[in-house]
C-alpha cells in the first residue's frame, strides 16, 4: 500500500509545528493558543484530532466541499442573465449598484469573479508608470479648483458628439459642468459663471495650456504700457475677478480632473444610456438634476478644514461685464466701428465729445448683446444693415431697375493710332534716335 499524500497549507504547517512542540512538552497549551491565535479549548481539539487521524486531522473539514454561504446556482444564472442583457459593458462596481437598485443584491467582488469567468470583464494589467511626486489635497473648499474639457461620444450613437466642460474642487471633489457643442472661450466662461453663481470666487484656478487659457502671441502695446503679459479673454476675466490662474505643465499635474473624466466616461455615459438621453438639452438637464446630486452624495469628501475659502463677488464686479469677449477698435468719422465683418453704429443720443476717432473696447457678453466701452462708461451698439451685393451682368444683361445706357455711352472706346507724321513714327522709319526735345 502506497504512502498517503496530504496537502497542507502554510497555516496548517505552522499549526502542526506548534502542536508537535506541545506534544514534546516544549510548550504549554495556553502558550500554543497565544501563538496560534486560538483558544486553549481549540488547541485541545486539534491535539485529539491529531492523535486520532494523524497529521491529516489538521486539515479543515470543509476543504473540497462547497461553502455553506455559496450563492445558489439558480440565483447566479439569473443575475448573469440580467448583466448580459443590460450591463454587459459595465464594470463590476457599477453593475452591482444597478443590480442592487433592482432588488438583486450581490457584492462587487463576487460579480467581478462571475463576469471574469463569463468573459465580460478583464482585469487591468498594471504597468510601470512614470513616478510623480504625490501632492496633498488642499485644506479647504475653494482653495484650488481644476478646470478642463473632454471631447467624447457622451451620447454614443444616439446624438451628436459633445464636449463636457467640468470643474472639480481639489479639497472636496465637488464638481460642476456643462455639455456644449464646442470648446470655446464663450462656453468656458459660461461654465465658470455657473461655479461663481453657486459658490463664489475660488482662490486659484488650475488649467492646462490650451488656447482658451494660454496664448503665445506677443504682448500688444496697451499690455506693454500696463506692464502685463499677453493674456487670453479667459485669463483677463480671472484677473479682474482676483482669481489666480495656474497653468499645468503636464496632464499628470492636474490628475484629479483627468481621473474625473475617466470616471464620467464610464459611469455618466452608461447612466444616460439607461434613460435614453439623446439631445444636448436633455443631457444638461440629466447632469444637473440627477447625476450631480448623486456625485455629491457618493464621491465628495469632507475637507481637512471646515471653512469655505470662496469669496463673494464685490460690488464693482459685475459678471455680465467681466465674463465677456473684448476687442479694441477705433471709432470712424461716422461714429461706426467694424467688428467681426460687420458694421456697428453708436446711436446719436449716446454720441459724446471725443468719441470720433477714439479707441474703444467692443464687448460681446454671454447673452449676445454688444456694448462699446469708452472712458469707463458703456455705449450701446446697433448693427448697420448690410448693403445688397452687386448683381452680375453677363452677356450685356442689366439688372432690373437699371436704365439702359445712351448710344454714346454704349459706344466702345476706339484704339488710338498715331498719324503718319508723328515724331516717333518718322524717327523709327529713318533709323535715327528719337529726339526727346520734340516731345517736350
Amino acid at each position: 500500500m502506497g504512502e498517503e499524500r496530504i496537502e497542507l497549507r502554510q497555516r496548517d504547517r505552522d499549526r502542526l509545528k506548534v502542536l508537535h512542540e506541545v506534544e514534546r512538552g516544549h510548550l504549554k497549551q495556553v502558550e500554543a493558543a497565544q501563538r496560534l491565535g486560538l483558544s486553549p479549548r481549540q488547541v485541545r481539539r486539534l491535539e485529539r484530532r491529531g492523535e486520532a487521524e494523524g497529521d491529516g486531522g489538521l486539515v479543515h473539514r470543509l476543504r473540497g466541499r462547497p461553502s455553506n454561504r455559496k450563492i445558489p446556482t439558480a440565483v447566479q444564472e439569473r443575475l448573469m442573465a440580467e448583466v448580459r442583457r443590460r450591463y454587459a459593458d459595465f464594470g463590476p462596481t457599477l453593475a452591482s449598484e444597478k443590480l442592487a437598485a433592482q432588488g438583486l443584491p450581490v457584492s462587487r467582488e463576487t460579480l467581478r469573479k462571475w463576469m471574469s469567468e463569463a468573459g465580460l470583464w478583464q482585469a487591468r494589467r498594471w504597468r510601470v508608470r512614470t513616478v510623480h511626486v504625490w501632492r496633498e489635497r488642499r485644506a479647504a473648499f475653494g482653495e484650488l479648483v481644476m478646470m478642463d474639457s473632454s471631447p467624447f461620444r457622451w451620447l454614443e450613437e444616439r446624438g451628436p458628439q459633445l464636449q463636457l466642460i467640468a470643474m472639480i474642487d481639489d479639497a472636496t471633489s465637488r464638481i460642476w459642468g456643462r455639455f456644449t457643442e464646442q470648446d470655446s472661450t464663450v462656453e468656458n466662461l459660461r461654465t465658470l459663471q455657473g461655479w461663481l453663481q453657486r459658490y463664489g470666487r475660488p482662490l486659484a484656478l488650475y488649467t492646462d495650456k490650451g488656447s482658451v487659457f494660454h496664448t503665445t502671441r506677443p504682448a500688444q502695446w496697451a499690455e506693454q504700457l500696463a506692464g502685463e503679459a499677453a493674456r487670453t479673454q479667459f485669463t483677463r476675466a480671472l484677473g479682474e475677478l482676483g482669481i489666480e490662474a495656474i497653468p499645468a505643465h503636464s496632464p499628470q499635474a492636474k490628475g484629479r480632473i483627468e481621473r474625473l473624466f475617466g470616471t464620467l466616461q464610464d459611469r455618466l455615459v452608461k447612466e444616460m444610456r439607461l434613460v435614453q438621453v439623446h439631445t444636448l438639452e436633455h443631457a444638461n438637464q440629466f447632469l444637473a438634476e440627477v447625476f450631480l446630486p448623486f456625485w455629491e452624495q457618493r464621491f465628495t469628501r469632507l475637507p481637512r478644514q471646515a471653512r469655505d475659502a470662496h469669496r463673494p463677488l464685490g460690488r464693482d464686479q459685475r459678471l455680465e461685464q467681466i465674463l465677456s469677449v473684448r476687442e479694441p477698435r477705433r471709432v470712424g468719422q461716422d461714429y461706426t466701428v467694424r467688428w467681426q465683418a460687420q458694421t456697428w453704429a453708436i446711436p446719436r443720443t449716446e454720441v459724446r465729445a471725443g468719441l470720433r476717432g477714439a479707441r474703444i473696447e467692443v464687448e460681446r457678453r454671454l447673452d449676445g448683446s454688444r456694448w462699446a466701452r469708452f472712458r469707463g462708461s458703456y455705449l450701446s451698439l446697433q448693427a448697420c444693415p448690410v448693403a445688397p451685393p452687386r448683381a452680375a451682368t453677363p452677356f450685356g444683361l442689366r439688372p432690373p431697375g437699371v436704365a439702359a445706357k445712351t448710344p454714346n455711352q454704349a459706344k466702345p472706346k476706339s484704339k488710338y493710332l498715331p498719324p503718319p507724321d508723328h515724331p516717333w513714327r518718322r524717327t523709327f522709319l529713318s533709323g535715327r534716335k528719337p529726339d526727346i526735345s520734340i516731345l517736350r
